[in-house]
């Protein structure tokens, strides 16, 4: 059975080309710089990377080269080959958990086009041409709200109107559901404890904690959209609503125009005037830029104030475990993160966290609570949904 795992950015396609008789990695590749003139097409296989300059103006040009590419490669003798074509989606009106793309997914996810404005439209757009292009091949998709189903309405329900909740769905629904899902599983394994007490700390272009315990997610901090929670990259994390009144009257500027500025010019780059690209913040900020260097603060205090939420809501913690772009890679995020936290049975060992690479533990011995980097793996998590769609149905 060979599942094809699509995961889409506003810029991008990126794709893996699973063999799930032993989850063999086929191939991995994608197309970067969507819309660009020089947008960029890459693919590894069997350790071999080519690149090439390409033109792809929209991600439906994408899927179609990235096709093209597997084929060529000789990973697929023709896209047909396909049992399925799994997608991490992300949000859509009423619906999670694993389903068949079809009409009425596609109908939901464009309902919340302007909850998700980064992921549902070239999501939708992917879906649509590939439904098109290979109509006997399913499409599944593997929402991200669904691990976060477990959360107990004290941890999900805002304080608003009943009905609201009830009746439009207006509640902490979560997400990043692939990732931390991962780390539940990956975690519990390398602690040898099915039953630990996690705190997953997913933190990258789009971030966000989740509070696991036995495998089951308790809390996360990503509410009702992706723009909720803590600082993102050009995202805004937590805001209150009543700043937009005023916010409306001071600048003139209509409700759409400050909400994408709040989707697409906040976060990292809003709050550093810079960029919203951590690795430039910790450069500038090493070089004396104010504001670079209080962009990190916020983010890393942000994180914090999750930490101690969910240690309260776990009585405790097993393991706190880094993944993500900036989790994996920042050794300052993650010192900043665990500075004096020694009350909690919390210590980092400094230079186990300087030199780190890939999964390894990085907490001081007299730390009672284990520190990790575990780089995640959300299109395996998909790949897996995506199989047992398929084996529930008799397919594959």
């Amino acid at each position: 059975m060979k599942v094809l795992v699509a995961n889409l950015g506003s810029t991008s396609f990126k794709y893996r080309l699973f063999d799930m008789t032993d989850e063999t990695v086929l191939a991995r590749g994608g197309v970067e710089r969507i819309g660009s003139p020089k947008s960029r097409c890459f693919v590894e296989v069997a350790r071999q990377r080519t690149e090439a300059e390409v033109l792809a103006p929209d991600h439906a040009a994408a899927v179609r080269l990235c096709l093209q590419q597997l084929t060529d490669h000789g990973c697929l003798r023709d896209p047909g080959e396909l049992s399925a074509i799994g997608f991490k989606a992300v949000h859509a009106q009423g619906i999670s958990g694993v389903q068949r793309v079809d009409e009425r997914v596609l109908a939901a996810m464009e309902a919340y086009n302007d909850v998700a404005p980064a992921h549902n439209p070239p999501y939708v757009q992917a879906m649509r041409l590939l439904h098109e292009q290979l109509p006997d091949i399913p499409l599944i998709a593997a929402f991200e709200t669904a691990f976060h189903a477990t959360i107990a309405p004290a941890d999900r329900l805002y304080a608003v109107p009943w009905e609201w909740a009830e009746r439009y769905g207006i509640q902490r629904w979560g997400f990043h559901g692939a990732s931390h899902r991962y780390i539940a599983e990956r975690a519990a394994q390398r602690l040898g404890d099915p039953e630990a007490r996690i705190i997953s700390c997913h933190l990258g272009g789009s971030s966000s904690l989740c509070a696991i315990r036995a495998g089951q997610s308790l809390a996360n901090s990503l509410g009702f959209s992706p723009q909720s929670g803590l600082p993102h990259n050009n995202r805004v994390g937590d805001f209150d609503v009543f700043a937009l009144p005023a916010l409306l009257r001071a600048t003139g500027r209509s409700l759409e125009q400050v909400l994408d500025d709040l989707a697409q010019r906040s976060g990292l780059l809003g709050l550093s005037g810079l960029s919203n690209d951590l690795r430039d913040l910790e450069q500038a900020s090493a070089r004396g830029n104010s504001r670079a260097h209080l962009a990190l603060e916020v983010f890393a205090a942000s994180v914090r104030h999750y930490l101690g939420a969910y240690l309260v809501r776990l009585n405790g913690a097993d393991a706190i475990v880094f993944t993500g772009g900036i989790g994996e890679n920042s050794a300052l995020l993650r010192a900043m993160i665990c500075d004096q936290l020694d009350w909690f049975g919390i210590a980092l060992d400094a230079e186990k966290n300087r030199t780190a690479q890939g999964e390894v533990p990085i907490h001081a011995d007299a730390s009672r609570v284990a520190i990790w980097i575990m780089p995640t793996n959300e299109e395996l998590i998909v790949a897996r949904q995506a199989q047992e769609w398929l084996n529930r149905r008799g397919a594959g």
